[in-house]
């Protein structure tokens, strides 16, 4: 591998793949904290030259973290069509941006080569991609996935009705759900971060929106985001559970801090395909971020970006119904202004669809950062055109147990009508059903909670 560019008058080298991968990205506070970014523009460039010129060979004989010594490694490679990669291995780095942002490749092609491709691969060329390149490659892609309705159905958007309470108060979840439905939020699935993680708080969320989604004869999925060990002993009780989190890392160090593993996962996927209550056959929902690993030292000197990718690579063995990150949740220490989490967004959104991910975003912040509404909304914008399959749906934008802001039941609404893009087939049926739409439109009932009531 030639491993060093000249940039005007200086030359620039690097000792391994890992710095290239590093210093090509973007700038990103995380990176820096950690003392892996680029000094400089010029050196951002150079790096950037050296990637390009790189074959897909040359990445898949030195993967960031060895094969022998990380357990999302081997998930990546174990997981790799090889009759497709050495099809493909002799392209650089340059060549596979030039073929994904070619007209004439197609979603099908796209989904084709992505088996053959390593996290590090994908990662690597969404390095030499700009905003709209993004967006155009992004859009490309089409995910599809089914849990009790289709996610990723062309021409929708579909969110996550998100009615946390600080005190899991069944009775202020509720009001929140109410809310969000009566919005049209909630056609991805009805998805509550409990504060206690315990089976009984577990059992209790999901038995109650359960129970109500079959009252009202809801078309949708149900979820408790508490650790998947507790989900899986409350599913042994008993408890009727569609989908099962849990959120995941870009290496092994950063799973064992998340109590996680691949015997684990294993385990819960086995478990909720037995005796979950959902038709399936996609069954998991896993949340993701760049930054998880360094907020908990265990990025072993690889930026957050290449991080991330890697999460996808782990995520995709298990046929997700669902995947999102949360770049902007964890605060400046890793993203630290609207430019950098918007850029991360359009980034994870890429390469989650590259590795075939039915792929979500949060374009979230927190009031830590430098970011606001208008950065949030410009994301939610950019990551709807480039084809997001669901956002979050979180009452006044402002999660009241989570302390962070995220899209609204009003923002969902209208980015739908912005775009001219509809809620999920099944669930816009149910919203014509209750008043709350008609021919696309949000009726004089919507934003009512109180025709739940009734």
């Amino acid at each position: 591998m030639i491993l060093k560019a000249k940039v005007y008058s200086k030359v620039f080298a690097f000792k391994d793949l890992k710095e290239v991968m590093s210093k090509a990205n973007e700038e990103k506070s995380g990176d820096e904290l950690v003392g892996i970014a680029a000094t400089s523009a010029s050196e951002r460039v150079a790096a950037k030259l050296v990637l390009s010129n790189l074959t897909l060979e040359d990445i898949y004989n030195n993967p960031v973290i060895p094969y022998e010594e990380d357990e999302v490694t081997r998930a990546i490679y174990d997981g790799l069509n090889l009759r497709i990669y050495h099809e493909i291995k002799s392209w650089t780095v340059g060549y596979l941006r030039e073929y994904i942002l070619e007209h004439k490749t197609t979603g099908d092609a796209l989904a084709h080569i992505s088996r053959g491709l390593t996290s590090e691969m994908i990662a690597a060329v969404a390095k030499l991609m700009s905003t709209m390149d993004l967006v155009y490659g992004s859009k490309k892609m089409r995910i599809q996935s089914h849990c009790n309705t289709t996610l990723g159905v062309p021409g929708t958007l579909a969110f996550r009705c998100q009615p946390n309470h600080p005190t899991d108060s069944v009775e202020g979840m509720l009001a929140a759900l109410k809310e969000g439905l009566s919005y049209g939020s909630g056609d991805a699935v009805i998805g509550i971060n409990p504060v206690e993680d315990n089976v009984e708080t577990v059992t209790r969320l999901l038995e109650t929106v359960k129970n109500f989604m079959m009252k009202w004869e809801i078309p949708t999925q149900n979820c408790v985001l508490a650790h998947v060990t507790t989900q899986m002993k409350a599913i042994e009780k008993g408890a009727p559970v569609d989908l099962v989190f849990q959120s995941i890392a870009g290496t092994q160090k950063a799973n064992d801090a998340f109590g996680v593993n691949k015997a684990i996962l294993d385990e819960a996927f086995a478990l909720v395909q037995r005796k979950g209550t959902a038709t399936g056959p996609n069954l998991m929902y896993f949340e993701t971020g760049q930054g998880s690993e360094v907020s908990l030292d265990a990025h072993l000197g690889v930026d957050m970006m290449t991080l991330e990718a890697r999460t996808y690579g782990y995520a995709r063995n298990y046929r997700p119904f669902m995947t999102n990150n949360v770049s902007g949740f964890i605060g400046p220490e890793t993203i630290y202004s609207g430019r950098e989490v918007l850029r991360a967004d359009l980034e994870d959104l890429f390469m989650g669809k590259l590795h075939g991910l039915p792929m979500g975003i949060a374009p979230c912040y927190t009031n830590h950062m430098k970011a606001d509404q208008n950065d949030q909304e410009m994301g939610t914008l950019l990551c709807a055109m480039a084809g997001s399959n669901f956002f979050m749906g979180v009452a006044g934008g402002d999660d009241v147990m989570l302390s962070y802001q995220d899209t609204s039941f009003h923002d969902d609404a209208s980015t739908r009508e912005i775009l001219g893009l509809r809620p999920l087939p099944e669930f816009e049926k149910w919203l014509e059903k209750m008043g709350i739409l008609e021919n696309g439109l949000l009726t004089e009932r919507a934003g009512d909670p109180s025709i739940f009531d009734k």
